[in-house]
């Protein structure tokens, strides 16, 4: 009789238990298992919050090349290129000021090797697009910034460019995240209304559900500004200021808010007049809710609805705005506006950004404002960054 075959022996992890899913963003539990089987790598010792409940934090590393110009690598790796275009490098581990207008290039402490049906997906942090930091990611041989190929095996970058503030950076700062994915992972239009039916994913300003009929769903959801100002407030937004000192990226919650943004009173008219090139800061009218089987994202830019940039940071991690219960109402979006070229007059409830949700491969056992996550926006309103003092 023939000799059976040896079994093969599997590598697990005691977090990863086995999903039957096949399609979707991965949670937590797989992004762990990845990194215990060696697919993700770093030069530090991954520290316990950086795994997020459907992302991964990147982490900086020691060096930071000042560059003449950013770029994509296209066919060569971007060390090559780096021999061109590097002026000068600052010492990250002793930390080291960023300054407005200029490009940075930092290698981060985080590098891939994927399998070949996962692929990934970079963002800004939310702190990050509050400060109008500008950031995107780089891997070799890639005509695309923030999207890594299926199967990418190499290193990471992230180029830097401060907008507003100059900024002091350090290695181990988190500035961007990553989401890994498998297959096409985004609801059609059928899917987010069914989604939407079962249990709101946007919600009114008073926390109360929308009928599916009353909203825009196309590619997602069209979701607008707000120029009302929250109960107890007449601020409905702010402005960055010019000439400012320095945000200290490792220091949280220090920095006078006022020292650098004007804060922006509301209107009679509900309407305010945005100029070309300025740094605004507003929220969304309605309340999002992103449930522990999906992920969603925020897209920054759409010409048809005006020459302006209405994000930053677009990753929302499962739970946001709904708790792990389901106990949270909607939480509002944050919107970090720029208009280009010419001024730009917005209006209260005016369409300014569209929100896609996606398929996670498994519910999530963790969500964004639960036990042990590092969130600082789960019950947000109109909030400036982490590094600012609370306004009175």
């Amino acid at each position: 009789m023939r000799a059976r075959a040896p079994k093969r022996r599997v590598r697990t992890v005691d977090f990863a238990p086995v999903t039957k899913r096949r399609v979707g963003i991965l949670t937590h539990h797989e992004l762990e298992s990845l990194a215990h089987d060696g697919a993700i790598t770093a030069a530090v010792p991954f520290a316990p919050d950086q795994v997020q409940p459907t992302s991964l934090d990147l982490r900086l590393g020691p060096i930071a090349y000042r560059i003449r110009a950013g770029f994509l690598p296209r066919t060569e790796p971007v060390a090559e290129r780096l021999r061109d275009l590097s002026l000068y490098t600052l010492d990250l581990e002793r930390g080291a000021v960023l300054e407005r207008g200029c490009i940075y290039l930092v290698p981060l402490q985080e590098a891939l090797r994927l399998p070949a049906d996962v692929s990934g997906r970079c963002n800004p942090k939310s702190s990050t697009g509050r400060i109008d930091l500008f950031t995107r990611v780089i891997t070799d041989a890639n005509e695309r910034f923030d999207d890594v190929r299926a199967g990418y095996h190499g290193p990471l970058f992230l180029e830097i460019m401060p907008r507003s503030f100059p900024v002091r950076v350090q290695a181990g700062l988190r500035l961007n995240q990553i989401r890994l994915l498998r297959g096409r992972t985004r609801l059609d239009d059928a899917g987010t209304t069914a989604e939407h039916a079962s249990t709101p994913l946007v919600t009114d300003a008073r926390g109360g559900p929308i009928a599916s009929s009353d909203l825009r769903i196309d590619g997602g959801f069209h979701l607008a500004v707000s120029l009302v100002p929250d109960p107890g407030s007449d601020i409905i937004g702010y402005r960055a200021k010019g000439y400012t000192g320095v945000v200290d990226l490792a220091s949280i919650g220090t920095h006078d808010p006022l020292a650098f943004f004007e804060p922006l009173p509301a209107t009679a008219s509900r309407r305010l007049l945005l100029e070309p090139e300025e740094f605004y800061i507003f929220q969304s009218r309605e309340r999002v809710r992103v449930p522990l089987h999906l992920a969603a994202e925020m897209h920054a830019y759409d010409v048809g609805i005006g020459e302006l940039r209405t994000n930053y940071a677009g990753f929302f991690d499962a739970g946001f705005g709904h708790g792990g219960d389901g106990s949270l109402r909607g939480t509002p979006a944050v919107l970090e506006v720029r208009p280009h070229d010419v001024p730009f007059l917005i209006d209260d409830g005016q369409v300014l950004f569209r929100l896609e949700f996606h398929r996670t491969i498994e519910t999530c056992e963790r969500w964004y404002g639960g036990p042990g996550s590092s969130s600082n926006y789960a019950r947000q309103g109109l909030t400036l960054a982490k590094y600012f003092r609370c306004l009175p």
